[in-house]
C-alpha cells in the first residue's frame, strides 16, 4: 500500500514512530535510533511513502525548526570560562580534521573535489543531537557540558560560512568576497537587532502567551526567508534567528513556548533520513566506510582530547567532551546536500554520508550513556594526558594536613566555603575546573585540580584524618565511591554529599553518607524557614532581601547561573 495524500503520510509516520519510540523506551534504547529504523521501514524496504518532495520538505522543515531551537538554547555569557579552548582549540580541532579526512579521502581513490567535501563533512559534529543528550542528562552547565557546547558554536560558524559560500556559487564566475560580505553584513543586522529592536518588541510580546509564540515562529520564517533570498540555505537564516532571539532575557519563556514542537521536528528529521538512505551504496564503499567509521570514532576523539588536555582541562571532561562529539552533524548533511544539487559529489557519496552519519549518531548515544563505564575502562592509559595539565595547578598543603575536604566548588559549594574562612588553612577543595582552582589558589585556599573518585587525588585527602567530607558533584557514582573509600580507614568523619534524586539520595544513605543534599528539596526548606522567622519577627524580610541581592550580584560577577528547568 502507498499512501499519496500528505496528511496521511504524516499521520502513518507519527503513528509507526511512537509505536517504535515505546519499544525503544521500553528496551532502554536511543529514540532516534527508533526513527531512522522507521524511516527505512516506510521508505527503501516497504515504500510506503516514495514521494520524493514531501520527504526533502520534511527534512528541510525539521532541519530549519530544531537548528532554531539550538540557537535558542546557545546562551553565549555562559561560555566566557572556556572561550580559549572553544575558539582556539575548536579552530585548531576543524583544520586538522579536514586536512586529514582530506588525506585519507585521497589515499582511498576520491577525486580531488570529493575528497575536500568529505573532509568538510567530516570536521563537523552534530549540535542537535550533542544539545539534546547534554540536555538530557542535564548536563549543559557542566565543565565538559560547557566545553562541548563552546567547540560546537565555533563548528556551526564554520560550517555556516562555508554553507553560505557554497549555497551562493552558481558557477565559476561567482564572487567568494560578495558572499561572505552578503553574510556578514546579515549577522550584523540580526546583531543590531537583537540589541535595539527585538527587546522592545518581545517585552511588549511577553505578556500575551500567544503572542509570543507567534512573534517568535515569526522571527524564525522571516530571518529563512531573507537568508533564502540572498541565496543562501533557510536553514542558516533559522539558525541565525535562533541565535538572535536566544541571547534576549525572554529566551526561556521562548524556549517554553516552542520547545513543544522540537520532538515532532526531531521526529521528522531522523525518519526523513531514514527514508533517504539508498543501502545498495554499501556494496561499492564499504571501505571507505569502515575506515571514516574509525577515523570518527577513534582518531576523532584523540584530537579532540589532546586539544581539551594542552588547555590545562584534565582527563575526565577532556574525554567526556570527545566522546560527545563523536559523529557526523547536521551541517555535514546539509554541506553534504549541497555538494550534491552543485554535482560535485554523486549519489552514491551522499547516500555514503547519511549511513555514515547515522551509525556515528547511533555510536554516539551509546557512548554518552555509559561514559562513566568507558573511562573508568580507559583511565589508566588516559593518565598520558597528565602531563598536560597538572603542572602549576595543583596546589596541597604540605605541612597541615586538610581536615574538611569540599569537592566541587559550584553554585552550592560557593555557599558552604563561604562558611569556612574562619578555618582556611584546614580546608581543602577538589575540582576539574581549572580556573576555579586558580582563582581559589589566589585567594589562599589549599586546592587539587582533577576528579574526586581519582585514586590518586583521594591518596591525598588526608581521608584518615578527616572531621567533615562534603561532596556537591551531582554524580552518584563518584559520591559512593568517596563514602566507601572514606569509610573504610575513617568512621567517625561526617560525610555530607549531593543527589540527584529521591532514590540515589536513600542509596547514598545505606552506603555510610550523614547527610544527602538534595538542592531543590532544600531550597523549599529554607524558604519555610525563613517564613517561620519573618513571621515570628526574629528576622525582617526587608533585611533578607538586601542579603539576597548582594549575594546574588556577588554571583552574577562570578558568572554563577541558577539552573532553569525549562532550558
Amino acid at each position: 500500500m502507498v499512501v499519496d495524500d500528505m496528511f496521511l503520510q504524516l499521520a502513518l509516520v507519527v503513528t509507526i514512530a511512537a509505536f517504535a519510540a515505546f519499544i525503544a523506551r521500553l528496551f532502554k534504547q536511543p529514540q532516534l535510533l527508533a526513527y531512522v529504523l522507521v524511516g527505512v521501514v516506510i521508505g527503501p524496504i516497504f515504500h510506503l511513502v516514495t514521494d520524493a518532495s514531501i520527504i526533502n520538505s520534511m527534512s528541510t522543515i525539521g532541519i530549519a525548526f530544531l537548528l532554531f531551537l539550538v540557537g535558542l538554547e546557545v546562551d553565549l555569557k555562559k561560555l566566557k570560562d572556556v572561550a580559549l579552548v572553544s575558539t582556539i582549540g575548536g579552530s585548531i580541532q576543524i583544520a586538522l580534521l579536514f586536512l586529514l579526512a582530506t588525506s585519507i579521502s585521497l589515499a582511498l581513490g576520491f577525486v580531488y573535489k570529493e575528497a575536500m567535501f568529505i573532509g568538510l563533512i567530516l570536521a563537523f559534529s552534530s549540535t542537535m543531537i550533542v544539545m539534546k543528550f547534554l540536555s538530557d542528562k542535564r548536563e549543559l552547565n557542566t565543565l565538559h557540558g560547557r566545553i562541548v557546547v563552546g567547540i560546537l558554536l565555533i563548528e556551526d560558524v564554520f560550517a555556516i560560512l562555508a554553507l553560505s559560500i557554497l549555497s551562493s556559487l552558481n558557477g565559476v564566475e561567482s564572487s567568494l568576497v560578495l558572499a561572505l560580505l552578503k553574510f556578514v553584513s546579515f549577522f550584523v543586522i540580526a546583531y543590531l537587532c537583537s540589541k535595539f529592536i527585538f527587546p522592545y518588541v518581545f517585552k511588549f510580546a511577553a505578556k500575551f502567551q500567544e503572542l509570543l509564540l507567534i512573534t517568535s515562529l515569526a522571527i524564525c520564517f522571516l530571518f529563512s526567508f531573507t537568508f533564502h533570498y540572498m541565496g543562501f540555505s533557510v536553514i542558516i537564516g533559522a539558525f541565525v534567528a535562533g541565535l538572535t532571539l536566544g541571547n534576549l532575557e525572554y529566551n526561556y519563556e521562548i524556549i517554553g513556548k516552542v520547545k513543544s514542537l522540537r520532538d515532532f521536528f526531531s521526529l521528522l528529521f531522523f525518519v526523513s533520513l531514514g527514508m533517504a538512505l539508498s543501502l545498495g551504496v554499501l556494496k561499492n564503499l564499504i571501505v571507505p566506510l569502515i575506515v571514516f567509521l574509525l577515523f570518527i570514532l577513534v582518531l576523532k576523539p584523540i584530537i579532540t582530547m589532546t586539544i581539551c588536555s594542552v588547555f590545562k582541562y584534565t582527563k575526565k571532561p577532556s574525554f567526556i567532551s570527545a566522546i560527545y562529539l563523536t559523529q557526523v552533524g547536521e551541517f555535514s548533511l546539509i554541506i553534504a546536500t549541497q555538494g550534491l544539487f552543485a554535482g560535485i559529489i554523486s549519489q552514491d557519496i551522499y547516500s555514503f554520508v547519511v549511513i555514515l552519519a547515522l551509525l556515528t549518531i547511533t555510536f554516539t548515544s551509546y557512548l554518552t550513556k555509559y561514559n562513566n563505564f568507558l573511562f573508568k575502562i580507559l583511565e589508566k592509559p588516559l593518565r598520558i594526558y597528565d602531563r598536560f595539565n597538572t603542572e602549576g595547578l595543583e596546589y596541597l598543603p604540605t605541612k597541615i594536613k586538610p581536615s574538611v575536604v569540599l569537592c566541587g566548588h559550584n553554585r552550592v559549594g560557593y555557599s558552604i566555603l563561604k562558611s569556612f574562612k574562619n578555618i582556611k588553612k584546614k580546608v581543602l577543595i577538589v575540582d576539574y575546573n581549572p580556573e576555579v582552582i586558580s582563582r581559589l589558589y589566589k585567594e589562599g585556599y589549599h586546592c587539587i585540580y582533577g576528579e574526586v573518585d581519582d585514586d590518586e587525588i583521594l591518596s591525598r585527602m588526608n581521608l584518615k584524618g578527616l572531621k567533615q567530607l562534603i561532596s556537591t558533584v551531582p554524580s552518584d557514582d563518584s559520591n559512593r565511591y568517596l563514602i566507601k573509600r572514606t569509610r573504610a580507614v575513617n568512621k567517625n568523619a561526617k560525610i555530607i554529599v549531593t543527589a540527584g534524586n529521591i532514590e540515589d539520595a536513600l542509596q547514598l544513605y545505606k552506603v555510610g553518607a550523614d547527610y544527602v543534599i538534595l538542592p531543590h528539596f532544600l531550597g523549599g526548606k529554607h524558604v519555610a524557614e525563613l517564613i517561620t522567622k519573618v513571621r515570628k519577627k526574629e528576622i525582617k524580610l526587608k533585611d533578607e532581601r538586601e542579603f539576597h541581592i548582594k549575594e546574588l550580584e556577588e554571583r552574577k560577577s562570578m558568572g554563577h547561573e541558577h539552573p532553569n528547568e525549562n532550558k
